[in-house]
């Protein structure tokens, strides 16, 4: 989740809403790519024949989108392989991102625009997220997503809009798509984003003290995915470099696997 930045980029540290200009510079895709087993999409959706739909939300600059989208489809590998790990499979991924300058970026870089789009959206808007999404659905003749991402998010999410904000959002995606692949920020990050603000001498986050979904974050957005969302855990990748969990998660709602 990203919030609008001035022409000039926010002050070190100030970015309440998650919108790091360089985010990938301190931590870059290659740490979560890393975790990710080689033929994950083959893995999830073996009968795919038509076009596979992603979701991926606060996608910043674009630079992790890419690099999953690179990996999912295995281009990162097809030099030194004759068939890639997701060499019979295409995806669409629709990225989105309450930032437009940021969003701007992820467009003037994107080296696979064909299949990538980046967009500006506040996710938490109804009015603006209903229209949008389903606008880009209804393109495929689809009603839902094969796989959302959900990287470093659920924070920024949490801390601007609270614990309610926070079930909503994870009802959303759960609702949205039939895998979603989280990795939840850890308390100490709340805690270190906070004193970011009060050293600037902003105003504290609205919710930070209210919160009652606290302490194991990982454990809280599984509990919540899989207890109150129609989720189940389908595996944990480990932890990146910066002890953050990569978890995978798959809709017990009864769609097959690759088809709507």
């Amino acid at each position: 989740m990203a919030a609008p930045i001035s022409r000039g980029g926010p002050e070190p540290g100030a970015a309440p809403y998650g919108n790091f200009p360089n985010y990938s510079r301190f931590h870059p895709p290659e740490g979560r790519i890393s975790l990710l087993p080689q033929g994950l999409l083959r893995s999830l959706f073996p009968a795919a024949t038509r076009p596979l739909l992603g979701l991926d939300v606060g996608c910043n600059s674009g630079e992790l989108s890419v690099a999953l989208y690179q990996h999912l489809l295995g281009l990162q590998d097809s030099s030194s392989s004759p068939e890639p790990p997701g060499a019979d499979k295409e995806l669409k991924l629709l990225c989105c991102d309450i930032d437009p300058e940021l969003i701007r970026r992820a467009q003037q870089s994107s080296p696979f625009p064909a299949s990538i789009s980046f967009a500006s959206l506040d996710i938490m808007d109804p009015g603006a997220r209903e229209p949008f999404l389903s606008s880009f659905l209804q393109r495929f003749g689809r009603s839902s997503f094969d796989i959302g991402f959900c990287m470093s998010v659920t924070m920024w999410i949490h801390l601007n809009h609270g614990d309610r904000g926070l079930l909503d959002f994870l009802a959303l995606l759960a609702s949205l798509c039939t895998f979603l692949l989280v990795e939840p920020q850890p308390w100490r990050c709340y805690r270190a984003a906070a004193r970011r603000l009060r050293r600037l001498g902003r105003d504290d986050f609205e919710h930070f003290r209210s919160l009652r979904i606290n302490g194991d974050m990982a454990e809280s957005v599984t509990r919540i995915l899989t207890q109150e969302c129609a989720m189940e855990l389908v595996r944990s990748f480990g932890s990146t470099s910066w002890d953050r969990s990569l978890l995978l998660f798959r809709s017990t709602a009864a769609r097959p696997q690759g088809s709507d």
